[in-house]
């Protein structure tokens, strides 16, 4: 408790505390000579043209990114989960791979992949399909870094939605097929019912990271191009290098706000009832 006290409260509480002031990088040998502006930082946020595309480009990739990654997982779990033999193994291995590989590295080797002279542009020519500037273009550059972000915590949720299928008693599956159930009736009407807080756990443990996306676009896109991968994470980021403490603060906490309502949304709609 003590740990957690000094190492989490209290850089909470303090950055918390700077939201409702105009603390800047000039202020911090004199730190009580700030002054208190309530919520004039939040409301400021409110009004900028950058804050608010970077909100939209982060529900972006959340709304398009978490339900790609959690249908493409679920449908590799239950392949797996059906599959015999050793090479179900390997590919559990592969698919999971990317979740344990440095998110910078990833991103530096996807960049070199997505240029214009790079490996994706060079497979689409051999099948007579022209190249995109993925990362410059700015209809392509969200949705390259949502495939990347898919790529790699899909094996995650793959791990994860496999427990659940597990777990699940066979003993069901084996009396709905006496009884006349194909596999897409056992599916939609046993599996997936009783894979409900599997799921739920899943959406929200997805869901904070991609809330939190920075990594990808600080490595392949910096922001750009036009803001179209600017998110609340790096939009903050950037209000801190340039000293606006406060103001990066409530960015942050708007965007705690943000986690706390989709979780509570996630829970309510994908919660098991009694």
């Amino acid at each position: 408790m003590a740990i957690f006290a000094v190492f989490m409260l209290t850089p909470i509480g303090g950055s918390f505390a700077m939201s409702f002031t105009d603390i800047t990088s000039r202020d911090l040998q004199s730190p009580l000579a700030v002054d208190f502006v309530g919520l004039d930082q939040y409301a400021s946020l409110l009004t900028d043209r950058r804050f608010l595309t970077s909100l939209s480009v982060t529900g972006l990739f959340v709304v398009i990114g978490i339900p790609v990654t959690i249908i493409t997982a679920l449908a590799l779990a239950v392949g797996l989960n059906t599959g015999r033999g050793r090479i179900v193994t390997v590919l559990r291995v592969g698919y999971y791979a990317p979740a344990v590989t440095s998110i910078v590295a990833v991103s530096v080797a996807w960049k070199y992949i997505l240029q214009p002279d790079g490996l994706l542009n060079a497979t689409l020519g051999v099948f007579g399909i022209p190249g995109v500037n993925w990362l410059n273009d700015p209809v392509w550059a969200l949705p390259s870094l949502i495939m990347l972000a898919v790529w790699r915590n899909v094996g995650t949720l793959m791990v994860i939605f496999l427990a659940g299928l597990q777990s699940i008693p066979r003993d069901l599956l084996e009396a709905a097929t006496v009884d006349g159930a194909g596999a897409w009736r056992r599916f939609y009407s046993i599996t997936l019912p009783m894979l409900r807080p599997t799921i739920l756990l899943g959406a929200v443990l997805i869901s904070v990271g991609y809330l939190q996306f920075f990594e990808e676009a600080f490595v392949m896109t910096g922001g750009g191009p036009l803001d179209r991968t600017l998110s609340v994470a790096f939009y903050t980021y950037q209000q801190f290098g340039v000293g606006q403490y406060g103001r990066a603060s409530a960015a942050s906490y708007i965007l705690f706000l943000l986690v706390a309502l989709l979780s509570l949304l996630q829970f309510r709609l994908l919660r098991t009832k009694e």
